[in-house]
């Protein structure tokens, strides 16, 4: 479809009148980029490889040609049982109930014809038992908990008609090779497949080849970046708390996200601010399930000013109106940058993403910035000034930077080492 022929409203997509009706209802006025250049295409059952910016309406990309697709086969389906018709893969539990919501959402005016059910972790696994009694239209689950699932003949993945990997990159490169390797096994060969992300490095890009016939490739950077702000501020690591708890009292944002490296950090950090007068909630997966959806759902809620993450919130989470995202630690991966800061400035809201950088991340910083593609300017704070000089301590022993919550201790095989058949998809 070319740029002139985009669809200017989402009823040129000739979506079934319940979801128009409910998107009118949503105050979804017209299809966002990532929207208006896929949903024809998996409407006609297409294999897609889609990037575009965080905030840019990815998941009613996918979720509402599913949905279409779900309705035009009601009439013909004859499928019994406990089988599943659309499964969505996200990489985190949080990311798996919000994209069920959503699918809810926009299904509301469907007279209860499509049930959705969300299956995920740390929760008793017999409640979603239960609910996928009679089968699902659409499962949205983390793999572990649907293989589980699968093993206790729960549900039956035969019948899958749609596959979407959301958050896609992380999917194919971080600890999930094993899961989603015997997931693709209980698959059919022929299937559609969406494979949605934030970002695509070459290395995933490659490993894509193998699970999509005849794509269509679509990568977007959408003007909406551009209502991001980031800024870099330069400090001695041992000034970085002092500096954070000056900005947040300076300022007094309604909101902030803070990132950190790893779990124990982020109690750690919370004590530091407790002691300077600032209450902050910590978001980690050491919690229990349930403190995590309480600690989320009230940050979401606009009830927690600041909230203390590591990177099990810098994927896919909808916050909306976020004014705030703040590097403490930075990530590992450079592409987990991007993820980070897109919890700000979605959806064209104006949003600032300050990372504090100390004279132990200059270089990995410098990494992320050539793997984004950008450069930022290197700000001081009056009273908080990065010595010139680059301490001994780190010249002589650099700290490491802490590992990606989620990797384990043992040495993972590499995505592209799993035998290639797994990954095979026989051509239509």
């Amino acid at each position: 479809m070319t740029q002139a022929s985009l669809a200017t409203t989402f009823a040129e997509f000739g979506l079934h009148t319940p979801l128009l009706a409910r998107l009118t209802e949503l105050k979804y006025l017209q299809p966002t980029p990532i929207q208006a250049e896929t949903i024809p295409s998996t409407l006609t059952g297409k294999d897609l490889l889609a990037g575009a910016n965080t905030g840019s309406g990815k998941t009613a990309a996918f979720a509402l040609p599913i949905l279409h697709q779900l309705m035009s086969r009601r009439a013909t389906s004859s499928a019994k049982g406990n089988f599943v018709s659309a499964l969505v893969l996200v990489p985190t539990r949080e990311l798996a109930k919000q994209v069920a919501d959503s699918f809810k959402s926009y299904a509301v005016h469907l007279n209860g014809d499509i049930k959705v059910v969300a299956a995920f972790g740390g929760v008793s696994v017999n409640t979603q038992m239960l609910a996928l009694r009679g089968g699902a239209d659409v499962v949205v689950a983390t793999p572990g908990r649907l293989l589980d699932l699968v093993s206790s003949n729960a549900l039956k993945l035969s019948q899958v008609a749609t596959l979407v990997l959301d958050e896609a990159d992380r999917m194919l490169s971080l600890g999930f090779t094993e899961e989603l390797t015997q997931v693709l096994n209980l698959l059919p060969k022929q299937k559609q497949t969406l494979l949605f992300s934030a970002t695509f490095p070459d290395e995933v890009r490659q490993l894509t080849q193998a699970l999509l016939v005849n794509p269509l490739e679509i990568q977007l950077q959408s003007a909406e970046a551009s209502t991001l702000v980031q800024r870099v501020m330069t400090v001695n690591r041992e000034k970085k708390t002092a500096l954070l708890a000056h900005l947040l009292q300076q300022h007094q944002w309604r909101q902030v996200l803070i990132f950190v490296g790893a779990k124990n950090s982020c109690n750690h950090l919370a004590q530091k601010l407790a002691k300077r007068g600032i209450t902050a909630e910590v978001f980690h997966g050491d919690k229990a399930q349930g403190a995590r959806s309480r600690v989320l759902e009230g940050f979401k809620a606009g009830d927690i000013q600041v909230l203390i993450a590591t990177d099990i919130a810098a994927r896919g989470l909808d916050i909306e109106k976020l004014p705030v995202v703040i590097n403490f630690d930075l990530p590992r991966s450079p592409a987990d940058y991007m993820h980070r800061i897109g919890r700000s400035g979605r959806a064209g809201e104006v949003g600032l993403a300050l990372t504090l950088l100390s004279h132990d991340e200059y270089h990995h910083f410098c990494v992320i910035e050539k793997k984004n593609q950008i450069r930022l300017e290197r700000e001081q704070v009056s009273g908080f000034e990065a010595d010139d000089i680059v301490p001994e301590s780190v010249l002589e022993q650099p700290k490491p930077m802490a590992k990606p919550e989620g990797s384990g201790k043992k040495k993972r095989k590499k995505l592209s080492s799993v035998n290639v058949d797994i990954w095979a998809k026989k051509p239509d």
